[in-house]
């Protein structure tokens, strides 16, 4: 099996992610993308770097039972994507607390109100294939057990569930 957790910085993927209890391989993406060099450029604007997709698929080409973590994410094939969702003005206090630059944590908070993510996981594995967690007002534990929860199949897919358009 191969699973997708994704969703705007901030929204917990890793830190949930490391709570997971399961037997597949946990790949925390970003980390993989800088300690590999799996893109094609910095943005200095953006102070990020700019994925390389094609560079990570075939990183992950062949790689079975993974759980990939990563805003990217939803870009890998997998048999089952999570999109982790969070209210975008607790998602600004989070980015604007672990050091993010306004503008950036405004960016990425609109970016959680329209729904970006969620709308780019659904078109590229369908509706019947994405879950949507809201983390806003759960712990990191209870957002594990929630992915444990869709990994044992013991959750409906949720594409659109979760509504934050009253941010804008």
């Amino acid at each position: 099996m191969r699973v997708a957790v994704t969703g705007t910085p901030g929204t917990g993927k890793t830190t949930a992610t490391e709570r997971v209890e399961t037997d597949l391989d946990v790949v925390h993406l970003n980390d993989e993308i800088r300690e590999r060099d799996l893109y094609t450029e910095v943005d200095e604007a953006r102070d990020s770097l700019v994925a390389d997709v094609n560079a990570i698929r075939e990183f992950l080409d062949g790689r079975d039972d993974v759980l990939v973590e990563s805003h990217l994410a939803h870009y890998v094939d997998a048999d089952v994507c999570i999109v982790l969702r969070c209210q975008p003005a607790v998602l600004e206090e989070r980015l604007t607390e672990r050091g993010e630059p306004e503008p950036k944590a405004v960016e990425n908070a609109e970016s959680e109100a329209l729904d970006v993510i969620l709308a780019e996981a659904v078109d590229a594995f369908g509706e019947d294939s994405v879950y949507e967690i809201d983390t806003t007002d759960r712990t990191p534990e209870e957002v594990a057990r929630e992915i444990e929860a869709v990994l044992a199949g013991d959750r409906d897919p949720s594409a659109g569930d979760v509504d934050f358009t009253d941010y804008l």
